[in-house]
């Protein structure tokens, strides 16, 4: 009897262990909704965002009152003066939204209106070509992006999200280009830091093969980067099936001021549009971190 039993012992727990579980199914139904509303969106943001128009010119103090500052005309690729006033004004740094491989800026229209309503007045996104076939070329691409913002506003500095590819590409102008001098802040979504063994289904395309693990990329990244001056929010998800591991979206350098979230019951695609991510990046965003607050960890959802 005892004989008999053993088989079906092992069999049964072999079918619990495979059978998924009840958080994992409820992500993925999450995951296929949003996919579908994805893609009734997606047309939306294939044309590049137009930047903002310039505002009008706030009343000056009488020409008697004006300090020296005020009276020289604005000097070429300098900031206008009224964008100086009117970023001051707004409180937070500007924001630029970079999405991931074969997506667009759609991707962000829930966050970028979460960070709209809790005061973020400049929120732009930036969308590379499906074409491009390094990420090198479009951590270019992002490098101008980023001084033409800081050229019409009028700040010296930047904070940039980056879901997925985007947030490597970011992190790869911050780390090897010197966009630490304009990225006060990285936020990385479901980012494969360390390469995901996933991309390896999709190895046809150059930028896929740059999401794997012991890619020339992903080797440079893990290379030195003394005295990087910006702050990196990895936000990683137990439930994240295109990060094999799910921990490969983490930071772990010894040189950069890192702080890993670890978000729980949600998929890839719910990372840019789940509302308590949402507030993390706003937080994240908000809070002035010292280096021994940078090194740890932290848990959303």
């Amino acid at each position: 009897m005892r004989t008999r039993t053993l088989p079906f012992i092992t069999i049964l727990a072999a079918m619990l262990r495979l059978r998924p579980s009840t958080a994992l199914v409820r992500s993925s139904v999450l995951e296929l909704a949003i996919l579908t509303g994805h893609l009734l969106l997606y047309p939306t943001g294939v044309v590049q965002e137009r930047p903002p128009p310039r505002r009008a010119l706030p009343a000056l103090p009488a020409t008697g009152d004006t300090p020296n500052a005020l009276d020289t005309p604005d000097t070429p690729g300098m900031p206008a003066l009224h964008e100086s006033v009117e970023t001051a004004q707004a409180g937070h740094l500007p924001v630029l939204l970079l999405h991931g491989f074969i997506d667009n800026r759609s991707v962000f229209v829930l966050l970028r209106r979460s960070l709209r309503r809790h005061g973020w007045k400049q929120v732009e996104s930036l969308n590379y070509s499906p074409l491009t076939c390094d990420i090198r070329t479009a951590a270019q691409l992002l490098g101008r992006h980023v001084e033409a913002i800081c050229a019409r506003t009028g700040q010296q500095r930047v904070d940039v999200v980056g879901h997925s590819l985007g947030g490597l590409i970011a992190r790869y102008y911050v780390q090897r280009m010197g966009g630490d001098v304009r990225v006060r802040v990285l936020v990385t979504l479901g980012t494969p830091h360390g390469g995901t063994r996933a991309a390896s289904l999709l190895a046809a395309h150059p930028l896929v093969r740059q999401m794997r693990p012991g890619s020339d990329v992903v080797t440079e990244l893990a290379g030195p980067a003394p005295d990087c001056a910006t702050q990196f929010i990895s936000f990683w998800s137990d439930l994240d099936q295109l990060m094999v591991p799910v921990e490969c979206a983490r930071i772990d350098h010894p040189d950069l001021s890192v702080r890993n979230v670890r978000v729980t019951g949600v998929g890839h695609l719910a990372l840019p549009v789940h509302w308590e991510v949402a507030a993390g990046i706003r937080q994240a965003l908000t809070t002035e971190e010292t280096p021994e607050d940078a090194s740890g960890a932290a848990s959303v959802a």
